[in-house]
């Protein structure tokens, strides 16, 4: 592959089998794993991630927009799954009606446009219905559940009930449990109405990544993972809960490594301002690099004086103000040449920068961080 590019991003194969495996061993087995690669696969690159989930036995892949939906079908096998969980143009209903695609039902209006294009097109709509239980973001209430029946039972023959789901309002925090399992109350009331009113969807899914470990109890029948696919913990606070419990001996390993290069050296005096402004005022003689990339491509403008990289297997400083293109590091103790590797993340040597310390410094979430990583930048599987 020949990388045109300031930055690679590297995503590791090895990392990616054992984080399926840990997800495996949180769920039961006939619990289908639905992968959800929105956000360009939390940064990594939806191209590169699909294939790479389908040799390890992924066939269900969880998109937020009919614009993910398209690209993720470029790189799907034609007996993987894709399932859209939020917004599908109006230039894109066709497309999603004609190719079968799965999606979440979460308003009338919507719904009924849908019905009306699978009509035109005699297909059935493959929905999965969302329901509002307490995160107050979208799906049907219980007060709108009585005229979304009605609809169901005047086109019961233009879809397939794929799916009965909620999303939890924050389950990689305690302090969220009571309104959780308020929320999981509404939602087995819900379930039994439709059970009423003769319909039986065939999986019922409320849990992400945070949820698999801290209600396990509430998987059902397929679950939507997002962040620990990549290696990365939902929080803090799951990460230590998993430590305690340790239901098994495997644990996450970051897929992703951002690498990039220097591409000059200057020796700069002491009393000297570095880069704009006067942020930054060398108190000594110091040897300063610059690195071809900046805040356009997601290394932050708040790691200016503050970051931290990896060259020759030292953690090296950021000086001066982040650039759009650039930053710089101080070199002045490390024996370093034009063209010298620079791991943003990653291990180099004994030392590594994990997206949660690189997060840290840059005041951002983990998936923050990740989907702000510019989609021009390569990426590649090792």
């Amino acid at each position: 592959m020949i990388i045109n590019h300031s930055s690679i991003i590297e995503l590791n194969r090895e990392a990616l089998a054992n984080n399926l495996k840990f997800i495996r061993s949180l769920i039961k087995e006939k619990t289908q794993l639905s992968s959800v690669i929105k956000g360009n696969a939390y940064g990594h690159g939806i191209k590169q991630m699909v294939p790479e989930l389908e040799r390890l036995g992924v066939n269900h892949f969880s998109v937020f927009s009919s614009f993910e939906a398209k690209i993720a079908y470029q790189y799907t096998e034609k007996n993987s799954t894709i399932m859209i969980m939020g917004d599908i143009t109006v230039e894109d209903k066709k497309w999603v009606v004609r190719n079968e695609i799965e999606f979440f039902v979460y308003n009338i209006k919507t719904f009924q446009s849908l019905l009306a294009e699978a009509k035109k097109l005699n297909k059935k709509l493959n929905i999965h219905v969302e329901l509002e239980t307490g995160m107050n973001r979208h799906g049907f209430d219980e007060e709108e559940l009585n005229h979304l029946f009605k609809l169901l039972h005047e086109n019961k023959n233009h879809f397939n009930l794929k799916g009965i789901c909620t999303h939890f309002a924050g389950a990689e925090s305690s302090t969220n449990y009571k309104r959780i399992q308020e929320q999981h109350q509404r939602f087995s009331k819900s379930v039994e109405r439709f059970s009423k009113e003769g319909f039986k969807a065939e999986k019922l899914h409320t849990s992400c990544s945070a949820g698999i470990m801290a209600y396990p109890e509430f998987n059902y029948d397929m679950v939507r993972i997002g962040i620990i696919t990549y290696g990365l913990w939902p929080s803090k606070e799951i990460q230590l809960m998993y430590n305690v419990q340790k239901k098994t001996e495997l644990d996450l390993q970051s897929v992703l490594s951002w690498r990039s290069s220097i591409i000059d050296i200057k020796n700069v005096k002491a009393g000297e301002f570095v880069g704009y402004g006067t942020s930054f005022l060398a108190e000594t003689d110091m040897k300063i690099a610059s690195v071809p990339v900046g805040y356009g491509y997601g290394f932050s403008r708040s790691l200016s004086n503050t970051g931290r990289v990896l060259v020759k297997g030292k953690r090296l400083s950021v000086v001066g103000t982040v650039n759009m293109n650039m930053f710089l590091i101080e070199v002045t103790n490390v024996n370093v040449e034009v063209g010298d590797t620079v791991t943003i993340i990653g291990k180099d040597g004994k030392q590594t920068i994990n997206v949660s310390y690189f997060g840290n410094l840059s005041e951002q979430l983990n998936y923050e961080l990740l989907t702000r990583l510019d989609k021009s930048i390569p990426r590649v599987v090792i």
